[in-house]
């Protein structure tokens, strides 16, 4: 037990060195991981053998990742999704392992060898990949979902994968030998072993609609009951138990255990449980997605790394070569252009995880020798590894270079002008659009989720799908005749390089900015943004002023402790502010923040303390009129 403990503490304390500063440095927390890995296992040597059993385990955060996803992605929306989904992952999968293929073949490797190479090359990573959109919100761009479209093809596909590759193993004295789905996949349980192929596919059939009826009709009842006890350690178990059973039971009948949990997922996606569900299987998936990071990264052997390095290297970056120009060139086929075909090539260049579990299944069935499944296992994790870096290539190299050329052809017209543009209609801008339209003040909302416009047009709100950080987009929406923007969106920098743009060639514009938090509000207020509201600032004081009505305090005598708390936090930001702008430094001041910090404590306390009626304000009204009838009422008594 003892020694489990050690290497769960090794684990952690590499995550959280590794992956905060990773972070930091712009790497995003996937590179972070993996290099935690190297430092683990290659480096120092503190994990060994036990690595292989842990990415097992580890491989369960991807089946939680397309259960969430699945969640995510209405029936409806998949099924808008077909033609990409089977035309682009389809082609995707078809061409790569023909290439791949054809030159391992001619490099001398027998026929069904090269097939298989093919086969597993041209799988992705889902799990790097779908992490990185989430951190980046690149998810609900058009490249982000037509790279999931490739993804979800390529995960329906490895099932047949994994029926081919025992049938490539076999040799001429050895036709006699059958196979089926469940024996490629190795499990020792499994409920469609002995039986035929007939009634092997009714028994995965009826597990398929079973699990649909399940989860339409059962799911619901389920989790209300669980609901009502008022547990949540109840819910949690429950979510868990859904996605296990779920995994358990593909797994028996021969199917992909993520692929079960994402059509579970789909079939769950109305459900209005659906948030608490996402909210109560995060936190699983995230440790379990970083752990299996983490393996990918200590299983790179660099002895056979250090020997054979040329030709690691070389296939490598072929490979991601590869499938680079076969991604582009169906990206441009596709319609999917630009920036967003750039997206899809960079993010889907690797190999993926379901390439380890294939490559084993090859070994185990001599259809590799040794040395050449591990030359490949290395070629895999490399790729896999190198991921990150290009997402790095697409942020500042080709994101910056499409922004500056202000051109995108598949944006609509938009016809209509007001003296208010919104961009980022969520939640948040939400409020703001409804607040202004209530009092006659058109409106133009620009939002990059199509779902989103989609609906708040069903409403007659004037809303066009497209990225607001790009000028034409805003020209084309009036900004020259606007008074006032409204920047709501969700991807901080592009917040700020809007800012910028907007007050170097509007700077007549008003600009009303929401901010993530405090440093995020110092940037904006250099960039040049008129009013800054932090996104949970003034709900936070809300709540605060509930809590004192409960609390006994009289309404008018909340609402004044409200205006004093915020005219002090005001006050405390732009002294804070300007010392910033002096120092251009925010560790400069961290001292000195400090101390601020404890007289701003201090001012309010005494503020919160002062009555109104010994300081009367200039800004409100020292009285409150009575009511109507007053006198009448008191006439009667």
């Amino acid at each position: 037990m003892t020694e489990v403990f050690l290497q769960v503490f090794i684990y952690l304390c590499a995550a959280v060195v590794t992956v905060p500063l990773a972070k930091r440095l712009g790497l995003g927390s996937v590179l972070g991981y993996l290099i935690a890995g190297v430092i683990i296992g290659p480096v120092t040597g503190l994990v060994g053998q036990e690595t292989n059993t842990i990415q097992h385990f580890a491989e369960f955060g991807v089946v939680m990742m397309l259960f969430l996803v699945g969640l995510e992605l209405e029936p409806a929306a998949l099924w808008q999704m077909r033609h990409r989904l089977v035309g682009l992952g389809g082609c995707q999968l078809l061409l790569t392992t023909l290439i791949i293929g054809a030159i391992a073949y001619y490099m001398g490797l027998p026929w069904n060898q090269a097939l298989a190479i093919g086969l597993i090359f041209s799988l992705s990573s889902t799990a790097i990949v779908l992490q990185t959109f989430h951190e980046k919100s690149l998810g609900q761009t058009e490249g982000g979902r037509s790279a999931f479209s490739v993804l979800l093809f390529q995960d329906i596909a490895v099932i047949p994968m994994l029926a081919v590759l025992p049938l490539l193993a076999l040799d001429g004295n050895n036709m006699a030998v059958a196979s089926t789905v469940s024996d490629a996949i190795g499990d020792d349980i499994s409920l469609v072993a002995q039986l035929p192929h007939w009634a092997a596919a009714v028994v995965i059939l009826a597990a398929i609609v079973g699990l649909v009826m399940a989860g339409h009709y059962l799911s619901r009842p389920l989790l209300r009951y669980v609901a009502e006890a008022r547990l949540r350690e109840a819910f949690t178990a429950t979510a868990l138990m859904l996605v296990v059973g779920i995994a358990v039971l593909m797994s028996l009948v021969g199917l992909s255990p993520a692929l079960g949990t994402f059509l579970a997922g789909v079939v769950m996606a109305n459900s209005e449980f659906r948030h608490e569900l996402e909210a109560d299987i995060e936190p699983f998936k995230g440790l379990l997605l970083g752990l299996f990071f983490i393996t990918v990264g200590a299983e790179i052997n660099f002895h056979i790394l250090m020997n054979q390095w040329p030709q690691i290297i070389a296939l490598t970056l072929g490979l991601m070569l590869i499938k680079g120009v076969v991604l582009f060139g169906l990206a441009s086929v596709f319609g999917v252009c630009r920036s967003h075909g750039w997206l899809l090539t960079l993010s889907l260049a690797q190999a993926g995880e379901f390439g380890f579990v294939m490559l084993n299944y090859a070994s185990n069935y001599k259809l590799f020798a040794h040395d050449l499944s591990q030359l490949l296992s290395m070629v895999v994790a490399l790729s896999m590894f190198l991921t990150p870096a290009l997402f790095i290539v697409f942020d500042r190299a080709v994101k910056p270079r499409y922004f500056r050329k202000d051109s995108r052809a598949d944006d609509e017209e938009i016809d209509a002008r007001g003296p208010v543009i919104i961009a980022g209609v969520g939640r948040f801008g939400q409020v703001i659009n409804r607040l202004l339209m209530a009092n006659q003040v058109p409106t133009v909302v620009l939002d990059y989720a199509a779902s989103q416009v989609d609906r708040l047009r069903k409403v007659g709100v004037r809303s066009y799908f497209g990225d607001a950080s790009r000028p034409e987009l805003l020209h084309r929406a009036g900004i020259e005749e606007a008074s006032l923007l409204v920047i709501a969106i969700d991807d901080r920098h592009e917040a700020l390089q809007l800012v910028s743009h907007c007050k170097r060639h509007y700077p007549q514009l008003i600009l009303l900015v929401r901010a993530f938090d405090r440093a995020h509000g110092y940037e904006l207020k250099e960039a040049g943004a008129d009013a800054i509201v932090s996104e949970t600032y003034l709900s936070a004081l809300s709540l605060g002023g509930e809590a004192l009505k409960y609390m006994g305090f009289h309404p008018f005598r909340v609402e004044q402790l409200k205006k004093q708390l915020s005219g002090i936090e005001e006050e405390h930001f732009d002294t804070l502010f300007d010392k910033l702008h002096k120092s251009l430094d925010v560790s400069d001041i961290a001292d000195e923040d400090r101390q601020r910090f404890l007289q701003f404590e201090e001012k309010l306390l005494s503020a919160m303390q002062r009555d109104r009626l010994d300081h009367h304000s200039n800004s409100e009204r020292g009285w409150t009129p009575p009511p109507k009838g007053y006198l009448h009422e008191l006439q009667i008594n």
